[in-house]
């Protein structure tokens, strides 16, 4: 047999060999079929289920790591979960990694009425034969959730729940701060609110802008800030705190700040688009100065020392006024000056009128509610306003 004739034989040798292999099922596959959305979608059940339940486990069996690479279940620990659950709304897959974008769902125990939702993004990789999650951050462009930051610490009581990444220590100390705040702030509104409240602490002021989806410097200075929606059936409040900040503080001033805050908890039902700053911050800090009051001359020594030079305002400090990034002397008279409007209307007409007036006042337009609440004009009121600036500050 020629060498040529041997290379036939084998390529027909070769064929037939093939031909048998398909007659017998046995085509050749081109590996494993990349992960669809069913796939994904069945991998972060298990996942959350094992959460939920702490499953370490069961947890592991989804994980490439189990505490290790994934290590979202060592930083949860401490964290009082009701619920946790995925919604898969995009798949990216290769034949070994993938990664995949969805909604989670995620409600505290005893503290949320309804879950907090928070898109994520999940990076996938095949390990032994199966889908495994290596990695789970916040998706590019959203906020983080805190324990994206660290390992989280909590404290809770029946005054609500205090979460943070930095020390024990520091967490005790908000717990401490809160459950004075509480009282407080039902004092000064009464009325149906949960009289509970969730602080979350990060480790820094970069911490404090991640979790409240900004930069950094917009946040420099701001010790605290609330979030939340006064619609029905939605998760509770956070009150966010900037620890940097905090240190500034003496003992006082971080009492004041949380229970300022706390009174935006408390009145977040009543707060609506129409409810000017004035009010809103001039009612928070009304609270926390009755809790601890001080001459006026030193609780409002921007605005004292405006009148002193016969620089009494205008009128009532508009939305503008109260914005962070602009003239720090403004700011201050500006939150002076609605402190010292609620003043003036629970003086003048009490306490029940001045809580009334704040319902009003988010739910109609400002004239309406002078004049139905009070009755008077807001041009009266804020003549009577700067009398009384005069009188009490000059």
């Amino acid at each position: 047999m020629t060498e040529a004739q041997g290379a036939v034989g084998r390529r027909r040798a070769a064929r037939l060999g093939l031909a048998a292999l398909l007659a017998a099922g046995c085509a050749p596959t081109s590996g494993p079929p990349p992960l669809d959305r069913a796939e994904a979608t069945a991998l972060l059940g298990r996942r959350a289920t094992a959460l939920r339940e702490r499953d370490l486990a069961a947890w592991s069996a989804t994980s490439t790591g189990g505490t290790g690479q994934d290590s979202l279940w060592a930083r949860l620990a401490e964290v009082p979960l009701a619920a946790w659950a995925y919604r898969v709304t995009g798949v990216e897959a290769g034949s070994a990694t993938a990664t995949v974008e969805a909604t989670l769902r995620y409600r505290l125990r005893g503290e949320d009425p309804a879950p907090a939702t928070a898109r994520r993004h999940l990076g996938l990789v095949r390990h032994e034969g199966r889908w495994r999650v290596r990695s789970e951050e916040a998706a590019p462009g959203t906020a983080q959730l805190l324990w994206d930051q660290g390992t989280v610490r909590a404290r809770r009581g029946s005054w609500g729940l205090v979460l943070g990444t930095g020390s024990a220590g520091e967490v005790r100390e908000f717990a401490r701060l809160a459950e004075r705040a509480v009282p407080v702030a039902d004092e000064a509104w009464g009325g149906d609110w949960p009289r509970r409240v969730v602080v979350l602490v990060p480790g820094s002021l970069a911490g404090t802008a991640a979790l409240l989806g900004g930069e950094p410097d917009g946040y420099r200075g701001v010790a605290a800030v609330t979030t939340g929606s006064p619609e029905p059936g939605t998760p509770a409040d956070r009150i966010v705190a900037n620890p940097e900040a905090y240190r500034e503080l003496d003992a006082r001033g971080q009492q004041f700040v949380l229970t300022h805050e706390t009174v935006h908890v408390a009145t977040r039902s009543a707060t609506g688009p129409a409810t000017p700053l004035w009010l809103s911050e001039g009612f928070a800090d009304r609270a926390a100065h009755r809790a601890a009051p001080r001459p006026l001359a030193a609780a409002a020594p921007a605005l004292s020392a405006a009148v002193a030079r016969g620089e009494v305002p205008r009128a009532l400090p508009d939305d503008a006024a109260f914005a962070f990034d602009g003239d720090s002397g403004a700011l201050d008279r500006a939150y002076e000056g609605g402190w010292l409007a609620c003043r003036l209307m629970a003086e003048r007409w009490g306490e029940e009128r001045l809580r009334a007036f704040y319902r009003a006042a988010g739910t109609r337009a400002g004239e309406a509610a002078f004049r139905e609440v009070l009755g008077t004009t807001r041009a009266e009121f804020t003549a009577a306003w700067r009398t009384y600036l005069r009188e009490r500050l000059g």
